[in-house]
């Protein structure tokens, strides 16, 4: 963990328990549907940043609520820059079971990284946090994880890290290798394209800390590298990353927010839930980013698209 990184635990009631040995910690003592106070927000904000996810039990907010909660940290991103938000309102994204702008058609060649990713690396300027609240929650299954990209990083051999810290890779929006988007996936695809260059290793901008920067779902190659040589080489930084020791699994209960650090986790998504009858609803908010920066300086390059933020906003509406 970053020394410099303080987390008052004492303000207002406010309590963190940390949750594994790298990432996660719930956050108890406060009420969300309220304002916080300043010394409320700078405390969950540097147990953000030493965290990288915290979450709230029994924090039953409104859509209004949510947004209120969100933009205390931050401005808030349209719901999603290719697959829209919920109607009447701009800033809330829908995440239900059955998702039609996301779903595949075919069956996804399936390995240990499958579906883990950082929220929206297609595009230049990524959200720097996602703030998701459960609302419909089954009784059991739905456990959704995460992993700390800043020690999966700390934790590669120093040859490699000293490799990987020059290199950079493309991210886009497209289906899992073997499976094919449904009409509405291309659609959405097509219509808001968003491809950029990133580093694969991105400074932290509050931290200065390092983190593998290597969003499984939406990196796609590493520039200037073979197909195989890129192949073989973000197999290996995605099954690293996703190792036990990095990540935290958190069971969702109707009322709890998870709230992560974008720039410093990949996270992954249930897939048990399609072989359960129970119905599950969540909302996002996610927060503008800044252009991601790696270890030589160089910032990351748009290949197609606009930088998300409030443009962005009044462009959908």
């Amino acid at each position: 963990m970053n020394a410099a990184v303080v987390v008052n635990e004492h303000v207002a009631g406010l309590k963190v328990s940390p949750l594994s040995a790298h990432i996660g910690a719930e956050i108890s003592g406060v009420d969300l549907r309220k304002a916080l106070s300043r010394a409320q927000v700078e405390a969950i904000r540097a147990a953000l940043l030493k965290w990288r996810v915290v979450f709230f039990r029994e924090q039953f907010l409104s859509h209004e609520q949510h947004v209120a909660f969100s933009a205390q940290f931050g401005e808030l991103t349209i719901g999603h820059p290719v697959f829209g938000h919920v109607e009447g309102h701009p800033e809330i994204y829908s995440i239900s079971k059955f998702r039609k702008a996301t779903r595949f058609e075919g069956q996804a060649l399936l390995r240990p990284w499958t579906g883990w990713h950082t929220d929206v690396t297609a595009a230049v300027n990524p959200p720097f946090a996602s703030i998701l609240r459960g609302v419909t929650i089954p009784p059991y299954g739905g456990d959704t994880q995460w992993t700390n990209l800043v020690i999966a990083y700390e934790k590669l051999s120093a040859p490699l890290r000293a490799f990987v810290d020059g290199l950079r890779g493309l991210h886009r929006f497209a289906p899992p290798q073997g499976a094919s988007g449904t009409e509405a996936f291309s659609k959405a695809v097509d219509d808001r394209t968003l491809v950029s260059e990133h580093p694969l290793v991105r400074v932290h901008p509050e931290t200065g800390e390092r983190a593998l920067y290597v969003s499984p779902s939406f990196l796609k190659q590493i520039v200037g590298l073979s197909p195989r040589e890129s192949q073989v080489l973000l197999e290996l930084l995605w099954e690293h990353v996703t190792r036990p020791e990095f990540t935290v699994r958190f069971k969702w209960e109707a009322g709890s927010i998870a709230f992560w650090d974008n720039r410093a986790t990949a996270h992954l998504a249930p897939s048990d839930i399609f072989d359960l009858d129970f119905d599950r609803q969540l909302y996002r908010t996610t927060l503008v980013g800044d252009v991601p920066v790696g270890p030589d300086g160089k910032a990351s390059v748009a290949i197609e698209g606009s930088p998300v933020g409030a443009a962005a906003a009044v462009a959908m509406n």
